[in-house]
């Protein structure tokens, strides 16, 4: 497949396989290069400007402890934006500010889920704590880590999964 660029840098339009060159003076026509991986495209020296990539974390999950065993039921029965999941043995406690969900179970392990960065994730971590202690328990702030991130960013060239794992395997697991 063919584009053709003008000089103004304006791309023509193209419909599927076919090139459509009407009323284009002065084009250039470049082969389509976008299932090429990215290392393979020759770039000239004089014309290469670095692309940003912005990375956008979506999901900072961390994991904790109180340190004292918790009453599902009590819980359930007077906290606020609880779920009490009896089949799973636990329960999700929501926050409005940040915006997380807490999964709890009755040994006093909890994951939070759900912030956007490590500090949120540290300050609704507290926060539950802060909850619990409020609905009785004495709880204590413990083994705080943080256990998985989620980023995503948007690259300024085509992948082709399949070459790119196939050519890859080690990398792409």
């Amino acid at each position: 497949m063919f584009t053709a660029v003008q000089k103004n840098g304006i791309k023509s339009l193209t419909n599927g396989n076919h090139l459509e060159l009407e009323k284009v003076e002065d084009a250039q026509v470049i082969p389509d290069t976008s299932g090429i991986v990215a290392e393979e495209m020759p770039v000239p020296a004089e014309n290469v400007e670095e692309p940003e990539v912005d990375i956008v974390i979506n999901n900072v999950v961390c994991s904790f402890s109180v340190r004292c065993h918790l009453n599902l039921r009590q819980i359930a029965l007077n906290g606020a934006n609880v779920e009490y999941r009896r089949e799973n043995g636990m329960i999700t406690m929501k926050l409005r500010k940040p915006y997380t969900t807490a999964s709890m179970w009755s040994s006093g392990k909890i994951t939070c889920t759900g912030a956007t960065s490590e500090d949120q994730a540290k300050i609704a971590a507290r926060r539950f704590a802060r909850c619990l202690q409020k609905l009785g328990f004495k709880t204590r702030f413990n083994n705080f880590r943080v256990v998985n991130v989620l980023g995503t960013c948007s690259m300024p060239f085509a992948i082709r999964i399949t070459p790119f794992s196939e050519r890859y395997k080690n990398a792409a697991k």
